[in-house]
């Protein structure tokens, strides 16, 4: 294992570099936003002082189960308490992509079964929270493939979705995974990749595919994975998040 390059919310705060005072009260955290002055262009990312990092779970339109796997966050946010320095919330937060509450999280997460659909104001939405920081992992959890592809295409029209390449800090910044993101679920038998969007050097969208990481973070009980395979998918999920709010980006 190796120690987190990062490991402060002073991270997070540098993605969301040159945020001025937006005047904002977190209902959830009850603090307010801190004031940053200077002449760095305007962010819309909110981060309370003091705050927890958490996970955004995207609740998105079409039919898809978007609330799939709901002890999987929970404990993946437990092994970022347990493994690293960042302070990191107990729960996820759910959240739209038109709500105030996106940008509150650096980190977004979707997954599901079926459908996803965005309408277009939510396209120019998330375009504008991955510009400006954030970071969208999506998770097939077998059979949102074809619409993810066909939306974030919408998203980005102009990245197309890459497969990350073996030697980005996404799988050495925490946990070293040389051969790429790890095979949890067996899906059509095909080997586990991992897909990216880059705006220039930035890693701003990640997709897991035939692997369902977001299955090894539940309870071990639902799936019946075998313990390696559980502390895997958890090593991954450590390093993406990581990755999601660290000053190496």
């Amino acid at each position: 294992m190796r120690a987190p390059a990062i490991l402060v919310l002073v991270l997070w705060l540098s993605v969301a570099d040159g945020i001025r005072e937006r005047g904002t009260r977190n209902a959830e955290r009850g603090t307010d936003a801190p004031a940053f002055v200077g002449a760095a262009p305007r962010s819309d990312f909110r981060v309370p002082r003091f705050a927890s990092l958490t996970i955004g779970r995207l609740h998105y339109d079409g039919g898809g189960d978007w609330y799939a796997g709901p002890s999987a966050l929970p404990n993946l946010l437990a092994a970022l308490r347990q493994r690293t320095a960042l302070p990191v919330a107990e729960r996820e937060r759910v959240v739209t992509l038109t709500g105030p509450e996106l940008w509150d999280v650096p980190y977004l997460f979707m997954t599901g079964h079926g459908n996803v659909r965005f309408s277009d104001e939510e396209v120019t939405r998330l375009r504008r929270w991955l510009e400006q920081g954030g970071f969208l992992h999506a998770d097939d959890d077998y059979g949102m493939d074809k619409s993810f592809r066909r939306e974030i295409a919408r998203v980005f029209p102009d990245h197309p979705l890459v497969e990350v390449p073996l030697s980005h800090p996404i799988y050495h910044l925490v946990y070293d995974f040389p051969r790429g993101i790890p095979k949890i679920h067996e899906h059509d038998g095909l080997p586990a990749q991992g897909f990216g969007i880059f705006l220039g050097n930035r890693l701003v969208v990640y997709y897991s595919y035939q692997t369902d990481l977001g299955d090894g973070w539940e309870d071990p009980e639902v799936h019946h994975d075998p313990p390696e395979l559980h502390e895997a998918a958890l090593r991954m999920g450590v390093n993406l998040f990581t990755y999601a709010v660290s000053a190496t980006r």
